[in-house]
């Protein structure tokens, strides 16, 4: 009787009598450090947490796919490497996937410039900073055809991120290809095409979302008949997450985007499963590290129910969530930028440990400029030494029935389900993005983050905590960083598109696009007729424009949150006196210091513009936030007529080297230069002095805490009120 007493297994309420004598007087609940998406953690998980959790002890391969979409997962094939990758022209990142192709990576992602993404070609006015700067420029079939010249697309998959210019572009990939030898049936990848988030959070799109849906309707038809290789939609939460979303936003929306379209589909006449065996989807993988493995988890098993639930499919295939994933740009620091290597490392074994299907991985310049081609090849063998050195290959879904990883799998899915339900109750993504929901949501989530990391709440090594200020790593400046002569490529390519305008029959290059505008106005193949008009060497912006004339181009209205960021300063001695500041200035001038917030050219990605409106509007600062996709002249004429103190550029894709000086110009022209000029975002260290040179007052980077700026904006704007340099 004594042994057994002895030997008696510990209790949970054991362990909490000793939980407790160790804290001492901490109370036990204080355990668990606060979750960045909200998440109730619990210091321990049992047995116990696994009861009710109807997915426990599910098997791979089967529905709900909880454990992986495939029987044997990286046992039998490991996670495809798919590096994003566009280099300015054609023929540089030619260049650059077959020397990838050769060391390693196993599929092909093509990163387009804006200019693209937004239906422009290279010779159009509003895009004079963007063309090749954040990616590949693609004016044509013939761009598209040297951009894969001697790689053998019928054995390589390529996937391309295009949402807006989503029918030149992916005819111009089956001409190419079709021209190549390869036919439209040979090919295999995956096109984006996900409209929808486009108006929540990245904002390449071109045309209203009725016809924008018409479109992705298009295309999935076209697919199914012609391309049953191919995946005519990668439904993505991984913008959503770089915008600012939590873990369940991301999930719920990215979810019901999903549902959306596969409704679409199926009204334009498609049966179910003629179409979703293959949908594909795209997550980000931040450093949440338990959340992100669940958060795939999760993904697989709601997909399946939900699909279940409204669409009843007959082949299990259809019920089948398969993921690309990327690891985060927005954990990504300019300071101390070498621990970026040690974080897209830690993002990416969540991703793999998740269950992802291809994986990219960031370059640790990211934050400072494009990457260059050392990092480039470092982020790739990142996932070579994953697939290589670790054994995570081994076996299948190693997490699987662990306590934790169950318990957070089963809460991430109930909440977004939650989230889901209320966007069904608008009526369905489309309606819930035509009231503003989940942008305004992503927005706060946004917000409230920065705030956090502002005060030191969620930790960011090296920016909020354990900050070097002698015999640091952060050698920025000595990075061999990426530099990419915008001027030149665009040059280059409108010798192209003049060669290729006087080369071609324009007679029926003019019946084909007219045959395509008759298309949009009534209800043929949209596709099947830019197919037609790229054979005939319309250009993207042709296209495009043809499609503009019946469809219009999309102007989003401007809503702006506030409250959000003020409200975890409640109480905070700094920010009072911050505020404070700010009052007296207002009391002093007559009125609030005020900022122009603005984006050039034709860069989409507006988080930072985003937050810093919020974050400043609740310091005191009168804040504008200018619509997307200003031209420098159209920036300072409302800077002007707002009459604004400061003007603040946020930029993230190298058009500061050319936007930013037409601005500056363009001030001085209209005799304003006396209005100051910040900058914000991704720029390399050394072209600060040139735009310092130029006249631009400040430049801050990613990690910049937000109240320490505006501190040092507001002492500028009294120094040019008395007359002083700023």
């Amino acid at each position: 009787m004594a042994n057994k007493k002895k030997n008696k297994k510990p209790s949970l309420k054991d362990w909490q009598q000793l939980a407790t004598h160790e804290l001492r007087s901490k109370p036990l609940a204080d355990l668990p450090p606060k979750n960045p998406d909200g998440l109730a953690v619990k210091p321990l998980y049992t047995k116990a947490d696994l009861k009710g959790l109807k997915h426990n002890n599910t098997l791979p391969g089967h529905a709900p796919f909880v454990r992986g979409p495939r029987a044997t997962m990286y046992t039998g094939r490991p996670w495809t490497i798919r590096q994003y990758a566009g280099f300015s022209t054609a023929k540089a990142s030619n260049a650059f996937y077959k020397k990838n192709l050769a060391a390693g990576q196993q599929g092909l992602s093509v990163a387009f410039d804006l200019p693209t993404h937004r239906g422009y070609d290279s010779d159009h006015p509003r895009v004079v900073g963007d063309v090749g700067a954040a990616g590949v420029a693609i004016d044509s079939v013939e761009d598209m055809k040297a951009l894969f010249a001697g790689i053998p697309l019928d054995k390589v998959s390529v996937s391309m991120t295009m949402n807006g210019a989503v029918l030149p572009i992916m005819a111009g990939f089956i001409v190419a290809a079709e021209e190549s030898g390869v036919r439209a049936d040979q090919l295999n990848g995956t096109l984006q095409n996900d409209i929808l988030k486009e108006f929540m959070v990245r904002n390449t799109y071109i045309y209203p979302p009725a016809p924008s849906m018409r479109i992705t309707a298009d295309i999935i038809t076209y697919t199914a008949k012609y391309m049953p290789g191919f995946n005519p939609i990668s439904i993505s939460g991984y913008h959503m997450q770089e915008a600012g979303a939590t873990a369940v936003q991301e999930l719920a929306f990215t979810l019901a985007d999903g549902l959306e379209y596969v409704r679409t589909a199926i009204q334009s006449g498609l049966e179910v499963d003629d179409f979703a065996p293959r949908l594909s989807f795209f997550f980000g993988i931040g450093m949440d590290f338990f959340t992100q493995i669940a958060k795939l988890r999760a993904a697989r098993l709601l997909w399946s129910q939900l699909m279940e639930e409204h669409f009843s499919p007959k082949n299990p295939r259809s019920k089948m969530l398969r993921t690309h994933t990327q690891t985060s740009g927005v954990s990504l620091t300019a300071t101390d930028p070498y621990n970026n290597i040690i974080r897209t490392t830690i993002e990416a074994m969540a991703g793999v440990l998740g269950g992802t299907q291809s994986l990219h991985t960031n370059s640790f310049d990211e934050a400072l400029a494009l990457p260059s081609a050392f990092s480039a090849q470092l982020a790739r063998n990142t996932q070579i030494i994953l697939q290589e050195e670790t054994g995570i290959c081994d076996v299948i879904d190693p997490l699987g029935g662990s306590y934790y990883i169950e318990s957070l799998t089963d809460q991430l899915a109930s909440q977004a389900r939650t989230l889901i339900l209320e966007v069904e109750a608008l009526g369905g993504m489309t309606k819930a993005v035509e009231h503003g929901m989940p942008k305004q949501r992503i927005e706060k989530a946004a917000a409230l983050r920065q705030a956090q990391i502002d005060r030191g709440e969620q930790t960011i090594v090296g920016v909020n905590k354990y900050v070097r200020d002698e015999f640091t790593l952060d050698k920025s400046d000595e990075l061999d960083l990426l530099h990419i002569d915008n001027d030149a490529v665009r040059e280059d390519q409108i010798k192209r598109l003049r060669l290729l305008k006087k080369q071609r029959n324009d007679r029926a290059c003019q019946s084909a696009l007219h045959a395509l505008k008759r298309g949009a106005e009534q209800n043929h193949n949209l596709l099947e007729l830019s197919i037609a008009a790229s054979r005939a060497r319309a250009t993207v912006g042709e296209i495009t424009s043809a499609l503009e004339q019946v469809f219009s181009r999309y102007k989003a209205v401007n809503r702006s949150i506030s409250g959000v960021y003020g409200a975890v300063y409640e109480g905070d001695e700094q920010f009072e006196a911050i505020k404070a500041e700010l009052a007296s200035f207002t009391q002093s001038e007559g009125r609030r210091p005020s900022m122009l917030v603005v984006k050039l050219g034709q860069d989409g990605h507006d988080r930072g513009a985003r937050v810093i409106a919020s974050a400043y509007g609740d310091m005191g600062f009168d804040v504008e936030l200018a619509p997307l996709f200003q031209t420098p002249q159209e920036a300072a004429q409302l800077a002007i007529e707002k009459k604004v103190h400061v003007i603040g550029i946020s930029t993230l894709t190298a058009g500061h080297k050319t936007l930013v000086p037409q601005l500056l110009n363009e001030l001085k022209e209209q005799k304003a230069n006396d209005m100051l000029v910040i900058c914000g975002g991704v720029i390399p260290p050394k072209d600060h002095q040139q735009l310092y040179d130029l006249g631009v007052a400040a430049i801050y980077g990613p990690g910049t805490e937000l109240p320490k700026s505006a501190q040092e904006i507001l002492e500028m704007i009294r120094r040019q009120a008395v007359g002083g340099n700023a």
